[in-house]
C-alpha cells in the first residue's frame, strides 16, 4: 500500500512534505483535510490528538512533524534524490539550515500571519513588531549563507530546500525581503522554479483567498 497523506495544498508545513514527495516522484494517496468539514476534522485527530497536518500514515505507522516525514520517507521510500546526505557533515548542514527555516522564518511569519486573524483587542503589536525583526535578521543571516552556494546546503538540493520553499515564499508576502539581499531573493525565484516546489504552488493557488489580510498579486 501506498502511504497516506493528511495534508491541505496551502499550508507551507505540508507544502514542505508534498515537495519532498514531488522531488523523487513517491507514489502516496492524498487525503484533503478542510476543517470545515467535521468528517476531515474528526479522521485528522484519530491520527494524531493534536489535529496539526501534515501527518503521513504508513504501514501501520503514525508519522507526525514535517522534518521527521521526510526523514522517514528517504529511509522506507527512497528515490533517486537524497534529501538527507550520507555524509555526517553534509547532513548536519541540512539539517541545521531545515530548523533555521523552521524555527527562525515560518515561525515569525505564522506570527504575523495568525495575529491577523485576530479580533482588533486581541492583536499583539509587540509580538508582531518581534517577529518582523527576526524575519530580518533571518534575511540577513541566509543572504550571507547562500553567497556562492545553488542551493541551501550547497549545490545538491535536500530537505533544507524543502523547508526553504514555503517560508520564503510565504513570508515575503508579509515581510517583503529587501532589495539589497539578492542572494536570498535569488534563492527564493530559485526555489519557485524547481518542478518539486512549483507543483505544491499550484495546487494551493486555488486556496489563496483563504490567506488572512488578502495574498498578493504575484508568484
Amino acid at each position: 500500500m501506498k502511504p497516506e497523506l493528511y495534508a491541505h495544498p496551502f499550508s507551507s508545513y505540508c507544502q514542505k512534505v508534498l515537495t519532498a514527495l514531488y522531488e523523487n516522484a513517491t507514489p502516496f494517496d492524498f487525503r484533503l483535510i478542510q476543517f470545515q468539514d467535521r468528517a476531515d476534522e474528526e479522521a485528522l485527530e484519530a491520527a494524531w490528538p493534536m489535529k496539526r497536518f501534515p501527518v503521513l500514515l504508513d504501514d501501520g505507522r503514525t508519522i507526525v512533524e514535517s522534518t521527521v516525514i521526510i526523514e522517514y520517507l528517504q529511509h522506507y521510500h527512497p528515490g533517486a534524490v537524497r534529501l538527507i546526505p550520507d555524509d555526517f557533515d553534509a547532513a548536519l548542514e541540512v539539517r541545521m539550515l531545515d530548523r533555521v527555516f523552521d524555527n527562525y522564518v515560518m515561525t515569525p511569519l505564522q506570527k504575523i500571519v495568525f495575529d491577523r486573524m485576530q479580533p482588533d483587542p486581541d492583536r499583539d503589536a509587540a509580538g508582531v513588531a518581534s517577529a518582523r525583526r527576526i524575519l530580518d535578521m533571518a534575511y540577513r543571516w541566509l543572504d550571507g549563507k547562500l553567497a556562492g552556494r545553488a542551493w541551501a546546503a550547497g549545490e545538491d538540493f535536500s530537505m533544507a530546500d524543502c523547508a526553504a520553499a514555503p517560508s520564503l515564499f510565504y513570508a515575503d508576502w508579509v515581510h517583503e525581503i529587501g532589495t539589497g539581499l539578492t542572494h536570498l531573493r535569488r534563492y527564493r525565484d530559485a526555489l519557485l522554479s524547481r518542478p518539486s516546489f512549483a507543483c505544491a504552488v499550484e495546487e494551493a493557488r486555488p486556496y489563496r483567498e483563504l490567506f488572512p489580510g488578502g495574498a498578493p498579486d504575484r508568484d
